[in-house]
């Protein structure tokens, strides 16, 4: 279907490595986009990167510490430079620290908030002059559960993530007469190396799923069709907008 064929297009995955920025990014490039990844890792990439020239699309990766300002608007320079633009961003980077709110550092505390909050407005900060240069540009961020609900030992991860829920938001006002699209994700339960120690807990995985109406937690995969519709003319009416990919959790 035309409206989801991204054909042509070029897109910017920051934590591209691994879990969900990786599913996202391998989604972008078999809808048809030219895809560039980044994530504090390069061997990681290396591996994201065959996989999407396996696609016979053009794949570019750097290891970039994502709190770099610097270093990102870098990449996001070199990516114009050989394509002429970017037309999707997805900001993906995110990391948790599972303390209690007493007990956080100042330093954990920080660490969150630059990883997940500051890495989107730097990111969006480099990409958004050259969405506006071609009236066009569609930007997706990751929210989460805990951008509408607390959960227990996340005060950092929590915040942040209402963070990013209202900072899509803002940008969304901000830059709609540019033709600039922002909306968000909000993944529910996932198995990814963030959440890997979650899932360990087998009594913790059986709380989960009670609580999920579709009675299981979701697989990476399962975000790809609502990243390719925000990335997509599909969603040229929407913005603002954070869709939960959650089973059902958030209505239950």
């Amino acid at each position: 279907m035309k409206l989801f064929d991204l054909t042509g297009k070029t897109a910017l995955v920051t934590g591209g490595g691994r879990g969900i920025g990786k599913s996202i990014a391998l989604a972008l490039a078999e809808a048809g986009a030219n895809v560039a990844v980044t994530s504090r890792t390069e061997n990681e990439l290396i591996g994201v990167a065959e996989e999407i020239t396996n696609l016979s699309r053009k794949a570019y990766y750097k290891a970039v510490d994502i709190r770099d300002k610097a270093a990102i608007a870098s990449f996001v320079k070199e990516i114009v430079e050989s394509e002429g633009k970017i037309d999707i961003l997805v900001n993906g980077a995110g990391t948790n620290k599972r303390v209690s709110f007493l007990d956080i550092t100042e330093e954990d505390w920080d660490f969150v908030m630059d990883v997940n909050v500051k890495s989107v407005v730097y990111a969006s900060q480099a990409v958004i002059p050259y969405m506006q240069k071609q009236k066009y540009g569609k930007i997706i961020n990751i929210a989460s559960l805990t951008s509408e609900i607390g959960l227990p030992n996340m005060p950092a991860y929590g915040t942040s993530k209402g963070a990013v829920a209202q900072l899509t938001k803002a940008l969304a006002v901000d830059f709609a007469e540019d033709g600039i699209f922002t909306n968000a994700i909000g993944p529910g339960y996932f198995k990814t190396e963030m959440t890997k120690v979650v899932f360990e807990n087998k009594e913790k995985v059986e709380w989960m799923k009670s609580r999920i109406p579709l009675r299981r937690t979701g697989e990476v995969e399962e975000l790809q069709g609502a990243a390719v519709f925000l990335a997509s003319d599909a969603s040229n009416y929407i913005t603002g907008q954070t869709i939960y990919v959650d089973g059902g959790w958030l209505i239950s």
